[in-house]
């Protein structure tokens, strides 16, 4: 072999950059870490490839260009519009002339080429051929001129004497497929191929065979048939370990694209390169391997009816290396499409060779399918099993793997193979059995954890197949791993008949082999009263199983495809071979009589008549819980008088014991017996006192009696908060509430609906507001009701309708057009509706911005017709000398900001029901009624919601949304009929408690003033099961709360003497534990849906449940919930491509990357100033903010993050006046410094000093300058967690309260001033009791108890009547409140409370509310708990050193590995640093002090750590870094104490600048 490159150094004209290296694979890095090399052996002959080449390869790497980002302008890439434009006629002329040229120039260089006997001639002829074309177009060329110099060209190239000639010939080839693509016909023709690989198989000059590569790759493209006739498979393959990475990368593409197009006859063609892909799978290149995998998956496809070549596959070792790559503990991360089709390839072959069958056995692959159910996040499938965009979701891959290893019928197989199969598992049981073993824990638990109809039907075939095929005995082991009656019980919840006849065929399975073993459990977990449900419905007391109503058609149960509909019954789902396709799609198996009957046949041959006995049929657990049920029932009902409250919370609290004793006892009690009991009905009616089945108005005259109700809450968490009084390590809440969300997931049916044809396409909407959207519209016509005479017809008979908008908004459309004006309400309710449909407050979000409307769609600016001019925060700037102007000023800036804010998103076009459900002041009356078919909608839907409602009422629970879009809608509007306001605010009835009881108003509140899901019946056990939880929850929440509550009571009354004894330890249940898993994947797949493009695109339950349990929803799927809402879904995360992360990351900073971005130019020295500038500037927008310093060259995410950092450490700065524990001398900002003695020492949180109301100025500063800070802090928090920053801000609990709109009492002052909070509680307890001995033993009792505070009279305590901390702050004056005493006690006490929580802060909380709001609505918050909005807005505290997580979440590269000594040192060096260094060395490395939530895992881009290569001495050098990559550069020190070193000082000396490194 030779080299080249030397030799024609002279001779090679140097061509255009363009064509000497067409791709960037050259450049692309390599994932096996060695660095990208031009070419061994040859230095001006870089082989060509086209930047198209792996196009072939891998959806993963189709583009270069970043899904968001913004395409170039039309002179970059665009010429659809050139001859329009007069500016291009130069250039259009210049290459007419070109081309002309070319023409004459191409006649000469083919003479020259024909002259066979001067070289030389024909070299500097093939010379200029290949500049021609370099530069050349589609037209400079004619197929007669091709056609003429393709034979040439092929001689040329089989010239063997002189190797430039060749390599010249061969290039001019490569560039000619370029130029001319119909090129590759005529050379085929001429028998270019088999002259290529000819060169390839001599591979004399390495430089030759690598432009061989580049042509064959060119050539098969269009011509995949010819190469694979003429062997260019193996001409490729035989020698490709002697080219570069980048080349092997070229050879694949060549291959795949021939086996994209396999023909059915010939297989030897490409057998025999079987070997060879094997053997490649095993490399290391992701690129080079996802290449292999492709060729071999389209090889199992072409070969998948031929069993002996299937075996023959096998025998290559290809179920061996496939197996591996599946596996998750493979170090070769895989696209997911590719390890789709890898799955996908080990089914096929399985399906037809009986030695892939065993082979995948003995490999153990249950084990391998079980890690990857155990991980796969199931809400990013998709119900239907058909290919979108040509890859299989991963779920209906592993399903069908899994049906092909359990066979029971023939099928498309040969009986003889089948039996053959089953042959083999009777010889191996114990294969048989760890394969069930570890598959049906697993299927069981997909199943429960919310997946689609789709996968539900096929994981309940496979366990139908696998306890089919299982012994008596094993099958006896196999169901001790898994509760199957349970499960079974569950699964008789659903309505689908395909899926009811699955779990009848299991029961009855089960018990033809051991009827003895599972029959009482099946009484037990209810499945005999779920099968004789469905032959008797009306038997079933409660509504725990639906009522069966027949067969419904097929339609209900179809899936879609990509593209057109398709109904395909579930009766096929699993079919693979052609006869599915041959058969009828839209009919189905089953006839309608199918499940009746085999619930019969169960009944009758397994069932004894006595079960059928009302009582006999029940279990002893059932009738004590039922005896203690109706115990409950009973004291509710003796609950009359006074008298009797203090007996009766002893009987509830007896009763609730037993209960606990029974849910905790050592005889399981099962989801059926819970439920069915009717415990959980009576609990929650007998601690609402009936409330929460009362509908607003009758809550109105029930407030009265509330004071019965908070002690059975206390009562409640004086038990479930209790370990002491159980035998159990659990808090008794804890088994309640596991019993809870066990039964919730076994009943509850909330549908998901799923838009598989839903494409994000510009419409336009008439209604309500006329404009465009990017997504579809409804076509409605509005009609006007019957007898209807105080309206008038709507004028236009079909409109198109926003999908999405309210049908408050639809309404203020059609009342103007349809009203008479005879008829209008008097007063301004008129007027006030018409500025109602002025203001955009519905409209499609800025997030979401419409093509074609104005290129700057996402500023405010492109919306003025609709929206007032932003208001800037300057309002609140001048000095005013009265304080009352200035209070005035900042309210009319929160009320210009609210108005502001009512932009068009899509998380407005459904207004949430919040806290008061039913109840806001904000919503005007109705005036229109809107009915469908009859049926009345609920205004507070949008129109697709509404709609969808009144499917589901009739359909599965798994949802085909497409049959929305289609019809024509006729809708009947109507005079909305007035009725009295609804409930009011529980506040508004504090007047018939005493001001402690007072406290309990937003508790109660938003515990019965709350409609939990509009789809859910109230008498169904669903709603009793969500109100228990949502009361349980609250419990939990406000335990301290209760329990201080209960024992100031117990002191008042005597039962407590001391007041130490007040203080409260509380034993909480983690939050986690009341996270519904199931309720969680169904809305992450509905909002993974593609209609889901606001929150008003989801059926109501989600927005309903959302807005009254939010606690039922993971951290995770409410932070995508909230983007969704208050931004759209442009800012809602795509989930990852890579099979080894396959849940969503949730951190922030990457669920923006497709938006516009803005830079800002900073100045270190002023960072409030330039904050201040900022949100003047860009609050409004929701372009992503970047920012950039003065004088320094850094910009991107690790600055912005630092400049978050400091804009939040400034805010921390003593002397501002802004925090408690700000006792310091006030200054201004600009003499402040940054040190760490002038940050607000605040152990428990910053909280809002409070201001008097009387006073303006506090030692020089004024209040309108706190109060201007306030508005850009909420300005500043707003758009970080509109951007994804994280902020490092230690907010208290309290403050966190306060931005969710929640409401503080006396009980959280302890959680920000822990001494204040303690003493006012024991000044609050003498208050009681002195009251509480007055009110029962007169004022003159001899025996009154003592009232002195800790053995101290209160007046002795020389009290005044100012804030205890802020000696100016007067809280009255008059001589009855100079100096406190016993008898003016109850007053200070109020008072210290209203200015430290109230009216002390409450102008500080506005201006931050008003800042805030002006990025977007703070009621997006309001699903988030305190504890989590600290997470979403400050990231993780400190969750990210133990070893295990850095090793899995850390990436080395580029000379380090996970095992090199410096990267051992350096974890070691982290899990020794304390909080400080821990804070420091994150800002150092990602910008930020704190991790985003998610910690390690969800940093992004990911933490890489790479080896610095030092010209000089290593020990003498710096660690470096990017911290817009988070790419720390570390010398390899010479010893770990020396890397400390050095790392300490990089990350104390090397903050406060960007340089470059």
């Amino acid at each position: 072999m030779g080299n080249r490159g030397q030799k024609r150094l002279e001779m090679v004209v140097d061509l255009p950059d363009d064509k000497r290296a067409c791709s960037s694979l050259d450049f692309r890095p390599s994932s096996s870490g060695s660095s990208v090399q031009t070419h061994l052996n040859s230095t001006n002959s870089t082989p060509e490839t086209h930047h198209k080449d792996m196009d072939t390869v891998s959806s993963a790497s189709a583009s270069s260009q970043s899904e968001g980002e913004p395409e170039k302008d039309s002179g970059y890439g665009s010429c659809d519009s050139d001859d329009a434009d007069p500016r291009y006629s130069g250039l259009r002329d210049y290459q007419r002339r070109r081309s002309s040229s070319d023409h004459g120039k191409l006649r000469s260089i083919l003479g020259s080429l024909n002259d066979e006997g001067d070289p030389s001639r024909q070299l500097i002829a093939l010379n200029e051929l290949c500049e021609v074309l370099s530069f050349g177009t589609e037209d400079s060329l004619s197929s007669m001129m091709v056609d003429s110099l393709s034979p040439t060209l092929v001689k040329l190239a089989r010239h063997e004497s002189n190797p430039d000639i060749m390599l010249l010939a061969i290039r001019a080839i490569t560039y000619l497929c370029d130029v001319f693509p119909r090129s590759s016909g005529l050379l085929v023709r001429h028998d270019a191929v088999p002259t290529l690989c000819q060169r390839l198989m001599a591979i004399e000059y390495l430089d030759v065979a690598e432009q061989c590569l580049q042509a064959l790759e060119k050539i098969s493209r269009d011509q995949p048939l010819a190469c694979l006739q003429a062997g260019a498979i193996m001409a490729v393959l035989t020698y490709i370990d002697f080219f570069s990475m980048t080349v092997q990368r070229v050879a694949l593409s060549t291959v795949v694209n021939i086996c994209k197009k396999l023909p059915s006859e010939c297989p030897s063609a490409f057998m025999e390169a079987v070997p060879l892909l094997c053997n490649l799978l095993q490399y290391e290149d992701q690129q080079l391997v996802e290449s292999v995998a492709t060729c071999l998956i389209k090889i199992v496809e072409r070969v998948s009816q031929s069993s002996e070549m299937l075996d023959e596959l096998c025998r290559h070792g290809l179920i061996h290396q496939a197996t591996h790559l599946v596996n998750l503990n493979s170090r070769t991360s895989l696209s997911q499409p590719v390890y789709n089709g890898l799955i996908g390839l080990l089914g096929k072959i399985s399906s037809g060779s009986i030695v892939a069958f065993k082979t995948l056995y003995e490999l153990n692959i249950s084990s391998i399918i079980k890690d990857i159910l155990s991980t796969y996040d199931l809400s990013h499938g998709m119900s239907s099993p058909l290919n979108v965009d040509g890859h299989c979701n991963q779920i209906h891959e592993v399903l069908k793997l899994l049906n092909e290893l359990l066979p029971t019928s023939s099928g498309d197989q040969s009986v003889q193979l089948v039996v053959e199969k089953q042959s083999f598992l009777v010889d191996h049981t114990d294969l048989l059995q760890k394969f069930g073993m570890d598959i049906l824990p697993m299927l069981i638990q997909v199943v429960n954890s919310g997946a689609n109809m789709y996968v539900c039907y096929g994981c309940l075939s496979i366990i139908k197949k696998l306890l089919y095929l299982s012994k008596s005995d094993m099958l006896v082991e196999l169901l001790k791993s898994a509760n199957i009656p349970s499960f079974l019980a569950g699964v008789f919840t659903r309505k689908d008949h395909h899926v009811l006849i699955l779990a009848l065929e299991i029961a009855e399975i089960i018990l033809q082999k051991r009827s003895d073993t599972f029959l009482n459990s099946f009484v037990k977990e209810g499945v005999f009263f779920a099968i004789d449900a469905l032959l008797t419905p009306e038997k079933c007391s409660q509504s725990l199983f639906p009522v069966f109503s027949g067969i419904q058609p097929c339609s209900n149960s179809s899936l879609k495809s990509s593209g057109r509909e398709v109904l395909r019954c579930l009766c096929y789902a699993f079919d693979t071979g052609l006869s599915s396709s041959a058969s009828e799609p839209g009919t189905c198996k089953h006839d309608k009589d199918s499940v009746c009957n085999l619930a019969k046949s169960i009944r009758t041959n397994y069932f004894s008549p006595e079960l059928f006995d009302s009582e006999k049929g029940l279990t002893d657990i059932l009738q004590n819980l039922r005896t203690l049920s109706a115990a409950l029932h009973d004291l509710m009902g003796m609950c009359t008088s006074k008298d009797a409250t203090s007996q009766n919370e002893d009987k509830f609290y007896c009763i609730l014991h037993q209960i606990m004793e029974k849910l905790n006892g050592s005889e399981p009690i099962s989801t059926f017996e819970f439920i069915e009991s009717g415990i959980v009905k009576s609990l929650v009616s007998y601690l609402s006192n009936g409330l929460y089945l009362k509908d607003d108005l009758e809550l109105q005259g029930a407030y009265s009696n509330l004071s019965a109700v908070e002690e059975r809450f206390e009562v409640l968490a004086r038990l479930f908060l209790n370990s002491s009084d159980m035998p159990t390590q659990d808090l008794p809440l804890s088994i309640v509430v596991r019993k809870l969300q066990s039964a919730l997931s076994s009943l509850e049916n909330f549908p998901v609906i799923l838009n598989h044809a839903f494409k994000q396409r510009n419409s336009y909407a008439t209604v309500p507001y006329g404009r465009c959207t990017n997504h579809p519209s409804l076509r409605v016509r509005f009609v006007r009701g019957d007898g209807e005479t105080c309206l008038c017809d709507f004028s236009e008979d079909l409109v198109t309708v926003d999908p999405f908008s309210s049908l408050d908004a639809i309404e203020g459309f059609l009342w103007p057009k349809v009203c008479i004006k005879g008829y209008e309400d008097v007063g301004s309710a008129a007027q006030a509706m018409d500025q109602m449909n002025g203001q955009p407050l519905h409209l499609p979000s800025e997030g979401n911005p419409v093509q074609g409307e104005s290129s700057g769609s996402m500023e405010p600016e492109s919306m003025s017709t609709d929206l007032p001019p932003p208001v800037k925060h300057d309002s609140v700037s001048t000095d005013l000398p009265e304080m009352q102007e200035d209070e005035a000023n900042v309210s009319a800036f929160a009320s210009e900001s609210a108005v502001t804010l009512r932009q068009s998103n899509p998380g407005d076009a459904h207004p949430l029901p919040e806290n008061n459900a039913g109840c806001s002041n904000e919503r005007a009356p109705a005036k229109l009624m809107f009915y469908l078919e009859g049926q009345k909608l609920d205004c507070k839907l949008t129109l697709y919601q509404a709609i969808l409602q009144q499917q589901i009422k009739a359909d599965n629970e798994i949802l085909n949304g497409a049959r929305v879009w289609s019809p024509v809608y006729t809708i009947t509007y109507r005079r909305a009929i007035e009725s009295p306001q609804g409930c009011r605010h529980l506040g508004q009835q504090s007047h018939v408690l005493d001001k402690l009881e007072a406290n309990y108003a937003s508790f109660f509140s938003s515990m019965f003033a709350c409609e939990l899901a509009s789809d859910v019946d109230k008498s169904s056990p669903i709603y009793d099961i969500l109100f228990l939880l949502k009361c349980l929850e609250g419990v939990n929440r406000f335990a301290f709360h209760l329990i201080s509550h209960e024992k100031i009571l117990a002191f008042s009354k005597g039962r407590i003497s001391n007041l130490d004894d007040l203080r409260v330890v509380i034993c909480r249940l983690p939050q986690n534990d009341f996270v519904c898993n199931k309720l969680t994947e169904k809305l992450e797949q509905q909002m993974r849906d593609s209609s889901a493009v606001s929150i008003g695109g989801m059926p109501s339950w989600c927005n309903l449940l959302m807005a009254s349990c939010p606690f039922l929803f993971s951290f995770e799927a409410k932070c995508k919930y909230f983007r969704l809402a208050a931004f759209g879904s442009r800012q809602i995360q795509p989930h990852s491509v890579h099979h080894n992360n396959p849940v969503a990351s949730s951190d922030r900073r990457s669920a923006t990357g497709g938006m516009p971005r803005k830079k800002f130019l900073v100045c270190r020295n002023r960072i409030l100033q330039s904050a201040s500038q900022m949100m003047d500037q860009h609050a409004h927008s929701k372009a992503l903010l970047e920012v950039e310093y003065n004088e320094e060259v850094g910009t991107g995410l690790g600055p912005t993050l630092e400049f978050f950092t400091l804009v939040s450490r400034e805010f921390q700065k003593s002397g501002f006046g802004m925090w408690r524990d700000d006792h310091s001398s006030f200054s201004t900002e600009e003499s402040s410094q940054a040190e760490d003695f002038d940050i607000v020492k605040s152990p428990f949180g910053l909280f809002p000093r409070p201001w008097s109301s009387v006073i303006n100025t506090s030692d020089g500063v004024q209040l309108s300058e706190i109060l201007k800070k306030f508005v850009l802090l909420g300005q500043v928090v707003a758009k970080s967690l509109q951007d994804g920053r994280v902020l490092d801000l230690p907010f208290s609990k309290a403050f966190y309260k306060l931005i969710l709109g929640k409401e503080l009492t006396l009980y959280d002052i302890q959680s920000f001033d822990p001494e204040l909070g303690k003493t006012l509680l024991e000044f609050q307890s003498l208050v009681n009791r002195k009251k509480y001995w007055e009110s029962t033993y007169g004022e003159t009792s001899a025996n009154r108890p003592d009232s002195r505070f800790r053995n101290t009279r209160v007046e002795d305590l020389y009290l005044d009547f100012t804030l205890p901390g802020y000696p100016n702050y007067v809280l009255a004056s008059g001589t009855d409140h100079k100096m406190v005493n016993m008898n003016n006690l109850e007053d200070y006490v109020a008072l210290v409370v209203d200015a430290t929580i109230h009216t002390g802060i409450s102008r500080q909380v506005e201006a931050f509310k008003s800042g805030f709001c002006q990025v977007f609505s703070i009621k997006h918050l309001q699903h988030f708990t305190e504890e989590e909005l600290e997470r979403l807005l400050c990231g993780e505290r400190d969750i990210w050193t133990q070893f295990n997580d850095l090793l899995d979440h850390i990436k080395f590269d580029h000379g380090y590995t996970a095992s090199s000594p410096p990267i051992v040192s350096l974890l070691e060096i982290i899990q020794e640093f304390n909080y400080e260094q821990r804070r420091a060395f994150l800002q150092f490395v990602t910008g930020a002090p704190r991790l985003p939530p998610g910690g390690l895992a969800s940093l992004n881009p990911k933490l890489t750590i790479v080896r610095k290569h030092c010209t000089y001495c290593v020990d003498a050098d710096l660690p470096s870094v990017m911290t817009c990559a988070n790419y720390l550069k570390l010398p390899p020190y010479s010893s770990k104490e020396r890397m400390k070193e050095k790392l300490l000082y990089a990350i104390t000396e090397g903050q406060g600048s960007f340089h470059l490194s």
